[in-house]
């Protein structure tokens, strides 16, 4: 059974850095939405409030998962209609779905991570401090009991990595 590892929270909670993590030390497939979503403005412009990064992850998700390959999406995933997607996209596929949400919970180093990241490709929209202090983060509702950890990622990387990997193979 194929598995997809689905990150969620808040931009400059660290879930890049995590993901990749992990897919790294899994050997799986690594999709990260904010590299879709600069391609499409590079090429087509603006996105405004569309969901086509989502869109696109799912279905090149879905082509890994179905050839065998598992898959982790670095992803906000903060509200429940993107949730549902992924939902949707494991019961297709037969994919083991496994959801691990990140926070910072020291709000000092939150903020210095936001105000201090750089585009890393073109037409990547680094937020504002304003801009994640007001972004909807809906809670997680109960059925989704796939959600596997909650992870404050302050301190080393590589710790919260390596649990994550632990109960990944739980």
């Amino acid at each position: 059974m194929t598995l997809l590892v689905v990150f969620a929270g808040l931009p400059g909670s660290g879930k890049s850095v995590l993901s990749r993590g992990v897919a790294d030390a899994i050997g799986a497939t690594y999709l990260r939405i904010d590299s879709i979503e600069s391609a499409v403005v590079t090429a087509l412009g603006t996105l405004g409030d569309s969901a086509v990064g989502y869109e696109i992850a799912e279905r090149v998700a879905a082509d890994q998962l179905l050839a065998g390959r598992d898959v982790v999406a670095d992803a906000v995933n903060g509200i429940g209609v993107v949730r549902d997607g992924w939902v949707a996209l494991a019961k297709r596929t037969g994919a083991a779905l496994r959801w691990v949400e990140v926070r910072c919970g020291d709000a000092a180093e939150h903020r210095r991570r936001v105000e201090s990241r750089v585009a890393e490709m073109p037409g990547q929209h680094i937020p504002t401090w304003d801009e994640v202090t007001r972004r909807e983060f809906e809670p997680w509702p109960p059925e989704l009991t796939e959600r596997l950890v909650v992870i404050d990622n302050v301190g080393d990387p590589a710790a919260h990595v390596a649990r994550i990997v632990g109960a990944l193979r739980a």
